[in-house]
């Protein structure tokens, strides 16, 4: 039996006893579900000696409308401008949102599809985004990784992978951040210096020791989407071992903006668990635009294969996980074709 060492928990009200209690205890972790850091733990993976759990912290919770301004709105009102998604929100209830299922019908989708239903209705949407990477040689227990050696993600000084003690390449592994990138959602961070704001794109760095930009003094608040466009249509596609619990072996979110005339405007498309960043494709423009989306999804499929480059970070081949970049990315655009519709999970 993996055991837990022993610890402080915390369980703030307010965000800034939250920050106050992230800031004045000597290593101390946030944690909202848990359901990535408690095996960690027991893995020492982390040991941290407090907890600050964030489920009870007001501001983080909430799933509505807003202006441009970010103050909340109705439900029909011409001011609204942007959906707004709480942090603490469970994954269970962004699946099943009724303003997430019509507005961006690929993040209820997604998060839909995160492990299973006990999972989802522990973890967040705050948490999914700050998940932690993964690695073959990385999510193991002491004792294993005693043995073999350890890595450069943790205590070691060159990665497995690589074999090469440059760069950690463990794979970012959440459902959600692939979508948001595609709809241009941003995240707000605070800290006791104040809140900043950044794109989900910007959020995300090629370090999979620590692959996100938001600092150890910053707890991530809220996702804030702007609201898409009449002709805009999401998809979401996961590969995994099973149809259900697995972390993705591969990733594709897709957007487009669709014309009456069924040609497409513009598309964005994000492939992820390949690196420790979720990758967005370029040179779409030039591929898509002004066409029906079934007669480009080879071309965008035959774009994203050359652009993503799968290592043996996860157990599966990298040599067939990039095969199956083409098939899953027409597979998405086929979703889009079909129409806007209701996402298909949960």
């Amino acid at each position: 039996m993996l055991r837990l060492h022993e610890y402080t928990y915390h369980r703030p009200s307010t965000l800034a006893d939250a920050l106050g209690l992230l800031t004045g205890q000597e290593d101390a972790l946030p944690i909202a579900g848990g359901t990535d850091l408690m095996p960690n733990m027991k893995h020492r993976l982390f040991t941290p000696r407090h907890l600050v759990a964030l489920k009870g912290v007001a501001e983080m919770h909430g799933i509505g409308l807003a202006d441009a301004g970010g103050n909340p709105v109705a439900e029909g009102s011409a001011e609204a401008a942007q959906l707004v998604v709480g942090a603490a929100e469970t994954l269970s209830v962004v699946a099943r949102h009724p303003l997430v299922r019509r507005i961006v019908p690929a993040l209820a989708d997604a998060a839909g599809h995160v492990a299973g239903p006990q999972i989802r209705n522990a973890g967040t949407m705050g948490g999914n985004l700050c998940l932690d990477t993964r690695c073959t040689y990385y999510n193991q227990t002491f004792f294993w990784r005693q043995a073999l050696g350890f890595c450069l993600k943790k205590d070691g000084d060159v990665c497995h992978v690589t074999r090469v003690g440059k760069k950690c390449v463990a794979a970012h592994s959440a459902d959600t951040p692939p979508v948001l990138m595609t709809v241009g959602a941003v995240v707000d961070l605070a800290s006791p210096a104040g809140m900043r704001t950044v794109t989900v794109d910007e959020f995300f760095v090629a370090n999979g020791e620590w692959n996100t930009v938001r600092r150890p003094d910053e707890l991530l608040v809220r996702i804030r989407i702007p609201l898409p466009g009449l002709g805009v249509r999401t998809a979401y596609r996961k590969v995994r071992q099973r149809q259900s619990v697995d972390f993705p072996l591969l990733s594709i979110a897709v957007a487009a903006d669709v014309a009456p005339d069924q040609t497409a405007r513009a598309m964005s498309l994000v492939v992820s668990a390949l690196g420790a960043r979720p990758r967005v494709v370029t040179g779409l423009e030039k591929i898509v635009s002004g066409r029906r989306l079934l007669d480009v999804a080879d071309a965008v499929g035959a774009q994203a294969f050359k652009q993503c480059h799968p290592l043996e970070n996860l157990i599966v081949d990298p040599d067939w996980r990039r095969a199956m970049v083409p098939i899953y990315v027409r597979r998405a655009i086929e979703d889009l074709a079909a129409g806007p519709g209701p996402a298909r999970a949960a």
